[in-house]
């Protein structure tokens, strides 16, 4: 779960970084032909690809649509509270962060702008979240592979036990100690790779209800606290490592209840 909730945040990240904008918040109180300028001023740097202009009504409405739940708060104020934005597209999505800082600091000196919003600061937050939530995982994984490894064994005991009487009369007609041995390791790989499989339907299963259960109640949050499918190498690796584990909880249940 945790290593599906990073790779959704680490496909947002990129998916910002590559759509590299510059927003900049304009004073309410400039004319038509202030921001005409600053668009021209804008549009003239080397950096550009795009320029937009984002008037408080549009902007209201992308609010509402992403809160929909503070609609009611929105509507009972008596002036809509956005500014006008430009929202500034940049052509190269690998350039060097000082650059687009030099180009935003040149022109937040015009007296029109208010305020200025980077959206690489925010793909790099984004990123912090999902190795966060990737270290949440590996650390929640070490204790369940633990617990895996020691509920295989116990099996494999309990399995050992009950088939005493078979064990005993497989020595006396002369079976070698692998042959006596490989019925249990074989039981304790699968028994691990179906439970890796199982937690593949699980985690299959959370990616398509996830969205449903949650409605819009997150708004724009949800875009974030999302889960995506592992990929073929994730998927491959746990069913994989589920097999190991399963496999050395065999071997050490056998080692200390099967003596031959």
């Amino acid at each position: 779960m945790f290593l599906s909730l990073a790779n959704n945040l680490r496909f947002k990240a990129r998916e910002l970084s590559r759509n590299l904008t510059v927003v900049f918040y304009l004073d309410n109180g400039r004319t038509a032909t202030d921001l005409a300028r600053l668009e021209e001023t804008i549009k003239r740097s080397p950096l550009v690809a795009s320029v937009r202009t984002v008037s408080p009504e549009e902007a209201s409405r992308k609010f509402l649509k992403d809160f929909p739940d503070l609609e009611e708060v929105l509507l009972n104020l008596d002036a809509i509270p956005f500014p006008p934005s430009i929202e500034v597209a940049l052509k190269n999505p690998a350039l060097p962060t000082e650059r687009i800082l030099e180009f935003i600091a040149g022109i937040r000196t015009d007296p029109s702008i208010a305020d200025a919003q980077f959206n690489r600061e925010w793909a790099e937050r984004i990123r912090s979240l999902g190795r966060l939530a990737e270290a949440i995982g590996f650390f929640l994984g070490g204790i369940l592979v633990l617990a895996s490894f020691f509920i295989v064994s116990n099996v494999i005991k309990l399995i050992v036990m009950s088939r005493k009487e078979e064990i005993e009369i497989l020595r006396l007609v002369g079976a070698t100690n692998m042959f006596i041995r490989m019925p249990f390791l074989l039981e304790g790989f699968f028994l691990g790779i179906a439970g890796s499989a199982l937690s593949l339907g699980l985690v299959l299963g959370l990616v398509k209800l996830f969205p449903l259960y949650l409605g819009a109640s997150l708004g724009a949050f949800q875009e974030l606290i999302g889960f995506r499918y592992l990929t073929v190498s994730q998927a491959l690796a746990l069913v994989a490592g589920g097999g190991v584990v399963g496999l050395l909880g065999s071997l050490s249940s056998l080692s200390r209840f099967l003596k031959i």
